[in-house]
């Protein structure tokens, strides 16, 4: 694994700690052994390799003395420069978009994850159509629906890889509009979104977990969550909202995948609330929660929807430092800190979420005839009942409940 260090280009978090994260993305794929990494200082990128030509011969070396099959390289690296390195080296070599490409395609469960990391991995393969191998150098006739005389192979390849990028839009524009039927009908019962966002492995899918009774994959890995997941949620007051668990972010996010899974954190761009989950206790969380913010805008996330933080892990940090953190909570309404490992500070965190989603209540007195069950029953399933009891004229009703849960009990 290395991790390049362009001068030119500064980054808002260390080189040592982009490395690290860099191998436990490698980690996050089955039968991947990292067996070295390194820093490499660059001080101006060589359009022809990247690295300078000592450091090449000097890596080749390297390379050759651990055996290595595979060089993952922590930054863009160009299809010119990929060619080069790979004929130098004797090696296959992936850059990060590359990488994380590979891990996406690993972790995709549903098929509209499947069909967006397809046309991800497409745009990508497209560019690195440019002179990368040997066969494309070649020249091909063809009759003049698959191209003219002399069409390149490089032009077929591509021509190729169009027509597929246009099939799989066909097909997750059908999935697309599955989901959509999906979202009118629970605007037909408006439930408000919740959405979970935050870096990868900082816990959104523990909380999801926790506060849905749910049983979302959870690991102390990156990307663990691939496929979004939804579920209901009944506040403490009996109001219910949708809870969305999403695809972790990460520094760097290829452009390829953001706009492949912008209709998976569609989501997100529709929710009445939106959770950030922090790893608190990582040494770079005010540098993971900028690259959140950064993806969020590039989303085109309206400002206007209310953010809440929640500081996850306070159970790692040292004494001083979690009672520091709980004094920022304690000092700010907007940020919760908490440990859903062992579910401190939790109940602030839904009283919250209560506040800000579950509206104003009115209590009324309602008289439901003995023949009307399924009205009845429905007030019970809402949890607006705060006292029954049954009279000559049918059962007698005292609820508490909102505008919107009134109106929906016309329509029964």
């Amino acid at each position: 694994m290395l991790h390049p260090d362009l001068k030119a280009q500064p980054s808002r978090r260390l080189p040592e700690h982009g490395l690290a994260e860099a191998v436990a993305l490698a980690a996050a794929l089955p039968d991947l052994d990292v067996v070295g990494q390194d820093v490499v200082r660059v001080a101006k990128a060589v359009p022809a390799t990247l690295f300078g030509s000592g450091k090449v011969e000097e890596l080749a070396a390297a390379l050759r003395a651990a055996e290595v099959d595979l060089v993952l390289v922590d930054g863009p690296v160009t299809p010119v420069q990929q060619r080069n390195l790979e004929k130098q080296w004797g090696v296959k070599l992936l850059d990060r978009t590359g990488l994380i490409l590979e891990i996406f395609a690993d972790r995709a469960r549903t098929r509209e994850g499947v069909l967006q990391v397809e046309l991800a991995a497409l745009s990508y393969q497209r560019t690195r159509l440019v002179r990368a191998w040997t066969h494309l150098e070649r020249q091909r006739g063809g009759l003049g629906f698959v191209g003219g005389p002399g069409e390149t192979q490089i032009e077929a390849d591509r021509r190729a890889i169009d027509e597929q990028v246009v099939r799989l839009r066909r097909q997750l524009d059908k999935v697309v509009r599955t989901r959509e039927l999906h979202r009118s009908a629970r605007r037909k019962v408006p439930f408000p979104i919740v959405a979970l966002v935050g870096y990868t492995n900082a816990g959104k899918s523990s909380l999801f977990n926790r506060l849905t009774g749910a049983d979302v994959f959870a690991k102390d890995m990156l990307f663990a969550t691939l496929d979004p997941t939804m579920r209901a949620v009944e506040l403490p007051t009996g109001f219910r909202v949708i809870l969305s668990d999403t695809v972790g972010f990460i520094s760097e996010l290829p452009t390829q995948l953001v706009a492949a899974f912008r209709a998976t954190l569609e989501e997100v761009l529709e929710a009445d609330l939106i959770l950030h989950v922090r790893d608190i206790a990582h040494s770079e969380t005010a540098e993971q929660a900028a690259d959140v913010d950064d993806i969020l805008t590039r989303l085109g996330v309206d400002k206007s929807v209310p953010m809440l933080e929640v500081w996850n892990k306070i159970d790692l940090l040292d004494p001083a430092a979690r009672k520091s953190v709980e004094d920022r909570g304690a000092a700010s309404e907007g940020i919760f800190p908490v440990s859903v490992w062992n579910e401190d500070g939790l109940t602030p965190l839904i009283e919250a979420i209560t506040r800000h989603l579950d509206e104003e209540r009115q209590h009324e007195d309602l008289v439901i005839p003995f023949a009307d069950g399924r009205a009845r029953a429905w007030l019970h399933e809402e949890g607006v009942v705060e006292q029954e009891r049954v009279e000559e004229d049918g059962v007698h009703l005292a609820v508490s409940w909102t505008a919107r849960q009134k109106g929906r009990f016309a329509d029964i």
